[in-house]
This record gives C-alpha cells, structure tokens and sequence, in this order.
C-alpha cells in the first residue's frame, strides 16, 4: 500500500514569513546591504566571498535585481586564435570562463593546430532577429479579413520601428496560419547589439498600432507565440537565421593532426562519420560535438545572455579526408545570438574580456561572430581528436580533477 507524503499545514504567519524578501531592481549600497543582512538572518549562513565587491554598483542596474554579489568564474585564456573573415583579420586572443577542467586545455590545442595550418576562414553570412507574436480570431473568415488589410499596411510598419529605437531596422515578415490562430514573424536587423529587447519593444509597439487600427480585432494576442525560437534549438534555423548565421573552414596537413592533434586524418574521419550516425539515432537538433562548451565559456565571459547557448549551440560540423591525406572540417552556426553593446557588455570584466578580442563596441558584432565559429571549429578537431585516438578519459582525468591539497 502506497503511503502518501503529509505536509504540515502551515499558519498564515509562517507563510507570510517565507514571502518577506524584499524585491528591489534599483541597486545602491544601502538597499545591498539590507538583503545581505536580510540573507544572512534567514540562512543562518555568512557568505564573505560572495559579498565582498568593490564594483561601482551603478553599473549593474538594468543587468540584476536583488542584487547581494558577485559570483566569480575562473577566465582562461586561449590562442592566437587566427582568423581570416569579413570582418575578423587576425590573430585573437580569446578568453573562455568557465568551471570545467580540460575545457581551456582542449581549446587551445584546437586552436594551436589551426594556426599552424594558415588559420580559419570564418564568414558571416547573414544577420536578423525575430519576435513572433500571435493573435487569436473568433474564426478564420475573420482571420483572414485581418490577413488581408496587414499585407496592405506593411510598409507603414518601418515608420513605427524607426519612431521606437535608432538602431532597429524591419527587414521580413512571414505568416502561419493555425486555424483560427495567426502567427506574424517580424525579423529585424539589430546592428550590434543582440537586440532581443529591441526587437521585442519594436514589435509591441507594432502590435499595439495593428490592432488599434484593424478592421476586424482579434479577440486576443501575445508578444510572442513561442515559434521565433528565442532560447530553444529549432530545425527552423537550418533554413533562415536567429541572430548571427556564420560559417567556418579549416584544412589541417597530415603531419598538423599528427602532431599537434596526436591522432591521424583517417582516424579522425571515421569518428566522425560513426558519432554522426549517433546524433541522427538520437534525434539531436543539429549535428557537432560541443558547441555548448565554448559558446557557454566565451559567452559568460564577454557578458552575451549566456542562456542564449541554447538556440546558438544548434549547428553543423562537417569533418572529411581528403586524397592526399589532409583533413577538412567546417561549422555552420545559423543561431549565434550575440552583442558588442548592451546587455552585460558594458560590466567591468566582460568589457575587458571583449577588449582583449578587440570587439567592444560599435562596430564590432560580425567579428565577434567570426571569431565565436572558428573558437567553436577549433573546439570540434579538439574532441574529435581527443575521442579518435583515445585521449579523451586521459585529458579530464590530467585536467578536470581537483588535486589534493
């Protein structure tokens, strides 16, 4: 007989207890204080490192609320990373926060052999951001009369996004229709910022101007209707672009993966052929190894949303022997969701961290995006070489294990 779980019933004071912390989104050295103490009484705890920062607190308004410290990442280093782009020219050297043992490690070796052949050609192909908001009709005669007087206003549209932000340019809209749903996908260029708050303050005011003027109202609808893919991996991508679409190449010698990659150019192939069949056996959205390792890294880093991983991380790496012996390898990243201004770019340390790469500021997000796919290429020959030749267990047990003290 199963027993159930019983939870004591608890008195209007305790719940009123549990509910008492104070929200604040405006951050000052009284308000951080009043939360540590506040913290500290309800934990029982003290928490020194956490709490001990001499950041300018001003700067972090409009990045955290209840702000009470600062939660510190270990930041590697790697490189030169040598780029050859549109945009990127050059040697980089790229920092990468993360907790993970060997992940630095792997990186730099990626990027050592990379170097040694040439560098990488990494090419922005394409740039745009969505927000797809959805309206609900009472039926589909009235849907369409709607359809219909939108397809003749859509040029009044970009006099909207020009009165709501300076940088925000409508480039495309696209409908789906669901029975009585509908779904308009506006895509926007966003300059360099990542534009997700742009895009999604465009598009209200959009909305707000269509559905005051419409013929026929919709009886509701919602800023967003969960099909532009913000933060999740769609097949979607594949055909159009979230953010940044970027590809990458290297050829590496023979003698390249022999001896900066420990491996050989046939075993690499076969690898890669096999783990490929794995990812279509698993159904994963997108075909690679590890786009999340360094895309999380770098992202964290250099101040992005790092929670963007999520939609950047859906690629495909293409690995092959050549004739004479020489490997070929290639990224495809349609989702790199990425910023040079705004969001956490400006903090202390992600400033640094983009200004080590040269890519903080105007001007800067298509060489950030190069960069970000050959990073992610030298990743991919890294742990294919690792899991082809059998170095893989070795590396984490050498570098992802904490020594005794």
């Amino acid at each position: 007989m199963k027993t159930l779980l019983k939870i004591p019933a608890r008195s209007c004071d305790q719940t009123e207890n549990l509910c008492t912390l104070p929200l604040s989104s405006e951050i000052s050295t009284e308000g951080t204080k009043k939360l540590q103490s506040y913290l500290s009484e309800k934990t029982n705890q003290q928490f020194p490192t956490l709490t001990d920062t001499n950041i300018n607190l001003s700067l972090l308004n409009g990045n955290i609320e209840n702000f009470i410290g600062m939660s510190q990442v270990p930041t590697g280093i790697i490189g030169p990373l040598k780029v050859q782009g549109t945009a990127a020219n050059g040697a980089y050297y790229v920092p990468l926060a993360t907790s993970e043992g060997a992940l630095v490690a792997s990186y730099h070796r990626g990027a050592r052999a990379c170097l040694l052949a040439g560098g990488i050609t990494s090419i922005c192909l394409k740039e745009g951001v969505q927000r797809s908001p959805v309206f609900k009709f009472e039926n589909l005669n009235d849907l369409s009369l709607f359809v219909s007087w939108f397809l003749a206003e859509k040029d009044s549209l970009q006099d909207i996004v020009k009165k709501t932000s300076r940088f925000a340019k409508l480039t495309d809209t696209k409908i789906q229709i669901e029975g009585n749903h509908l779904t308009i996908s506006f895509e926007y260029f966003t300059a360099d910022a990542a534009g997700q708050n742009m895009v999604t303050i465009c598009t209200d005011a959009i909305c707000r101007f269509i559905v005051e003027l419409c013929p026929v109202k919709p009886t509701h609808w919602f800023i967003e209707g969960n099909s532009s893919g913000d933060k999740k991996a769609t097949a979607y991508s594949f055909n159009n672009v979230r953010g940044k679409k970027v590809t990458a190449e290297i050829e590496l010698s023979a003698s390249i993966v022999s001896e900066v990659l420990k491996t050989s150019s046939e075993l690499m192939d076969r690898y890669w052929r096999s783990s490929t069949m794995g990812i279509i056996q698993s159904a994963a959205i997108g075909a690679h190894g590890h786009y999340a390792n360094g895309l999380a890294a770098l992202f964290l880093a250099t101040g992005q949303d790092v929670a963007c991983v999520a939609e950047a991380a859906t690629g495909i790496t293409r690995m092959e022997l050549n004739k004479d012996g020489s490997f070929y390898a290639s990224v495809t990243l349609p989702n790199l969701i990425i910023g040079t201004v705004g969001g956490g770019t400006n903090l202390p340390t992600q400033r640094e961290c983009l200004e080590i790469m040269d890519c903080y500021g105007e001007g800067n997000s298509i060489k950030y995006a190069e960069i970000a796919a050959a990073l992610v290429l030298a990743g991919e020959l890294s742990i294919a070489a690792a899991l082809s030749a059998g170095q893989f267990t070795k590396a984490h047990q050498k570098f992802g294990r904490k020594k005794t003290i």
